[in-house]
Formats: structure tokens, sequence, C-alpha cells
């Protein structure tokens, strides 16, 4: 689609568009999670930026530079607490700022287009990838085919990718085929990828059961670091938004090393 020839657009245009393209009412997610527009914010939007984590050092890094932040994990995971502290600071840095936040979330691990799994999988030249990684009647990932691969190899590949050293779980065969991905803490769907006959998954971090489970159930797993997995899900909708509204956009980069 050719970007427009304006030079800024709507908020509420671009909030009514992010929520309808990722489902943002109609996907499950954590009950705290409060997927969409978390801060409100200018009128119009000239100049945006995404990010995976809306901390207070990207939300300081934006200040001055962009109208809209959209971030895959939002300000409201605890829940119901004072503004105070951290929170405070994010919240009052973004109404002093004039920056308006959305947020989006397992949306945006499961979109079959602009999901990080979706785009980790394409960069990986994973064929026919499906539907993996069931929650609450839904997917958060996706599963498909490499042609016959070492996993050292397919590690290497994701490593160069994501910029981190990636740890290797080992459970299933030297060579490989079959692989799903569900990126940040996707350890838990060792189960079901077992259950598919998977040979990998893929995934950010693990707990220390998940390296028994692994050996267990004959799944290895891959693990490319919680954030360095979950970069690719704003970055493409970053370039979805450049295209449609034409308007400006970046990456804030601020891996957190997990």
């Amino acid at each position: 689609m050719a970007p427009r020839t304006t030079t800024d657009a709507a908020l509420a245009e671009i909030v009514g568009f992010l929520d309808e393209y990722l489902d943002v009412d109609g996907f499950p997610d954590y009950a705290n999670a409060l997927n969409g527009l978390q801060v409100a914010g200018p009128e119009r939007v000239r100049r945006f930026a995404v990010a995976v984590d809306a901390s207070e050092s990207v939300i300081e890094s934006v200040r001055d530079r962009a109208d809209l932040l959209i971030v895959h994990h939002g300000l409201f995971w605890s829940g119901l607490q004072p503004l105070t502290g951290p929170h405070f600071r994010r919240v009052k840095a973004l109404t002093e700022s004039g920056t308006a936040l959305y947020s989006a979330h397992l949306p945006l691990d499961g979109h079959p287009e602009v999901g990080n799994a979706a785009v980790l999988a394409r960069k990986l030249g994973l064929a026919t990838p499906e539907p993996f990684g069931r929650y609450r009647g839904t997917h958060i990932g996706c599963c498909g085919t490499v042609a016959a691969t070492p996993l050292a190899d397919l590690a290497a590949s994701l490593a160069a990718m994501t910029g981190d050293r990636v740890r290797t779980l080992p459970g299933g065969p030297d060579e490989v085929t079959d692989v799903g991905i569900v990126t940040g803490g996707g350890a838990s769907m060792l189960p079901e990828a077992a259950g598919r006959g998977l040979d990998v998954l893929i995934t950010g971090e693990a707990s220390h059961h998940h390296a028994i489970d692994a050996a267990e159930m004959g799944v290895s797993v891959l693990l490319g670091g919680h954030y360095a997995t979950e970069v690719w899900g704003v970055r493409a909708v970053m370039d979805l938004l450049e295209d449609r509204f034409g308007i400006e956009g970046c990456f804030v980069d601020s891996p957190t090393g997990l």
C-alpha cells in the first residue's frame, strides 16, 4: 500500500486501525494486560516510536521525539497499584511530554502477519506455517518445517538474528525439520510441541524444570532471550503504520539482557 501524502494522522484513526487489525478486543490475554490505548495523547500524530517495554528509560528516550509510543509490554501488569515510585514516573513522563501509549501483548505475539512468532518464522525460513501454542481458545505462536538441519545450525541462525547467545536445552534429534515458535516465556508449550511431534521449540526463556521436560518429552528447546525474540512484532507494526499513514516511526532498542 502506498503511503499517504499527509505528514500526520489522527491518533484516534491509528488506534482504531490497530485495535481492529490486531483484534485487541477479541484476543484473550492476561487480566491486567489492558491491550489498546493505555495513556491518551495529542489528537494528531506526526512521529511515533515502538519498543518492547514501556520502561522509564524508553519513555524518557522518546520525550520530544514521538507523539505516540507503541509497546509490547505495557504499564499495568500488577493491576491496581498506587501512582508512586517508578509507576508514577512513567505515567508522569508520558503526560508531561504529551506522548500517547499503546500496548499490544498477546495479540502481537499471535498475529499471523506482524506477530513476533510469525515474523521470526519467516526470517528463519519456516515453510507451511500454521498456528501453534494454544492459549484460551486461540494460538500465540506458530510452527512449520525447515529442510533437515542440524540443531546447532538452527541455533546459530537464531543467534545471528537475535544478536544474543542462544542456549540449548537438548531433548530432540540432532537433525531437525519440525519447528515450533512461541516467543518470550513460551517454554510452557513443550507438552503441545511433544504432542504434535515437533523436534524443537524456539522461545525466549525457560524455568529450571523445562530442561528436564525437554529431555523427557523428546523436544529440544532453543532459548533466544525474552527481549530478543520479541522485538519483531513492534518493528513490523512500525513498518505497517509508516506505509499506511505516511508518518515517521522509529524503533527504540532497550535490551534487558534476558
